[in-house]
């Protein structure tokens, strides 16, 4: 099910990523471990970059709701492991692009911050942090990530606040760099891929590793912590 659910294809050295599970592209054990699967393909592959997409209208709702209520011992492996695979993608020594088709809300737009580069659809869709208005409280690991990668005057209104946003107005606060036409999305990011793509390591890889090194650290330390109040 997760190969059906998660695509690879390897385009002119850029590995294309699709998650598409015919529903809300939520985030279960199985599509976690195919999304790992995928980045070590492409490092074996040495892709030059990795572009994600997920499928029409919808990019992703966040950690898979079954498992997230079926008790503390199950909500907590499922979100270790989306902390766990989140910190590699924030340190994946090529460039990830994503194209986000439209909602990622929660865990989806968690990954929106870990992305080098987002490209966006301009469709009717929702994009935020929603935790803290269904009664959750936000883990450590997305707290620190949307205070990297968000504009600094907008994370509390986007994290405590639980402020939900559309696709331009995410934009402008950091969950995206540029907003497109749907038919658009994936073109812009493989042309953003390309060009990325091109900048040559190691100065990319060492760069990139120094910018989010001390983020990165705090989240590894406090992991364990952190999952223990989530449980």
């Amino acid at each position: 099910m997760s190969q059906e659910q998660v695509r690879y294809e390897l385009q002119d050295g850029i590995a294309v990523v699709t998650v598409d599970d015919g529903r809300a592209n939520a985030l279960s054990h199985a599509v976690l471990g195919a999304l790992g699967a995928v980045l070590e393909r492409a490092e074996r592959d040495e892709a030059r970059a990795v572009v994600m997409a997920g499928r029409p209208g919808r990019f992703c709702a966040g950690f898979d709701l079954t498992v997230m209520m079926a008790g503390a011992r199950e909500r907590r492996m499922l979100v270790e492991e989306g902390a766990r695979l989140f910190l590699r993608m924030y340190e994946f020594p090529r460039p990830i692009v994503v194209a986000c088709s439209g909602h990622a809300l929660a865990a989806g737009a968690v990954w929106l911050t870990v992305c080098d580069w987002r490209v966006g659809a301009d469709v009717d869709a929702k994009i935020g942090l929603n935790e803290v208005a269904i009664g959750l409280p936000l883990p450590v690991f997305a707290l620190e990530l949307a205070r990297a990668r968000l504009a600094g005057h907008r994370v509390l209104e986007a994290t405590a606040h639980a402020r939900i946003y559309s696709p331009r107005e995410a934009a402008e606060v950091g969950y995206l760099d540029e907003v497109v036409s749907p038919d658009a999305v994936l073109a812009t990011a493989m042309t953003r891929a390309t060009a990325l793509g091109a900048l040559k390591d190691p100065a990319y890889s060492y760069t990139k590793h120094m910018v989010r090194v001390s983020v990165a650290r705090h989240i590894r330390d406090t992991l364990e912590e952190d999952m223990d109040k989530i449980g």
